[in-house]
């Protein structure tokens, strides 16, 4: 019954449209610039970095309370997870939206804090290195995605965990497949801009996600040495 009802919460909490509704407080029907998604990413193209930022940290949130919450009520990191990943459901099915809704990287990395701390870091690292090499926020996100289940077992975190890392990770890769067929056509935008004829980010966009994608690497390293 408890597994139920925090299974239940975590699809609701998931289920709010955070980047709909702080796009909508501005006069913005997300869902119809842009990429239409309601994420982050598609935030930052219509309204700038200090929108995208809460509606990054908010998201994020959806999936780290409640997969905290089942650490805390069933003390397992199986548990954990799938309170994580039942809100990122809820954040890309969204009956607010009519069962539409974002693509889940944001929740998902959430989810990995609250449940498993040392797969979240290195997905991170992995996305800040792609986002240097790239600075394609969709193929660097799916690259993180997919590294969850290698990680997982690297930190060696219950084997039971496995297919539903590796689930997870083919999921979120799908949920772009239509940033795929743009990266294909040559039109994805880079990070930070509002179409691919835009100014190319700047060198030193790159240089801080490459300290940051290491820093964070070399802080995971030590952390599982440590532990």
């Amino acid at each position: 019954m408890t597994l139920a009802m925090l299974l239940l919460g975590a699809y609701l909490l998931g289920a709010i449209p955070f980047g709909f509704l702080i796009a909508r407080a501005k006069g913005v029907d997300i869902r119809t610039v842009g990429s239409g998604n309601v994420g982050a990413t598609n935030v930052l193209r219509a309204l700038g970095k200090g929108p995208a930022f809460v509606v990054f940290l908010l998201d994020v949130l959806k999936g780290l309370v409640p997969a905290y919450i089942g650490h805390l009520l069933l003390n397992q990191t199986e548990y954990a997870f799938a309170a994580g990943a039942a809100a990122v459901i809820g954040h890309s099915f969204s009956p607010f939206l009519g069962f539409k809704g974002g693509k889940g990287i944001a929740t998902g990395f959430g989810a990995l804090i609250g449940s498993t701390p040392l797969v979240a870091g290195g997905a991170a690292a992995i996305f800040l290195l792609m986002i240097s090499a790239t600075m394609i926020v969709s193929i660097s996100s799916v690259v993180g995605a997919v590294s969850i289940l290698p990680l997982g077992i690297l930190v060696k975190d219950p084997s039971t965990l496995y297919p539903a890392y590796l689930f997870f990770g083919l999921y979120l890769a799908y949920r772009h497949r239509s940033n795929f067929e743009r990266i294909r056509q040559g039109t994805e935008p880079l990070l930070g801009q509002k179409s691919r004829e835009d100014a190319a980010p700047s060198l030193k966009a790159r240089v801080i996600a490459l300290i940051l994608g290491v820093v964070l690497a070399a802080t995971v390293v030590a952390s599982f040495v440590l532990q």
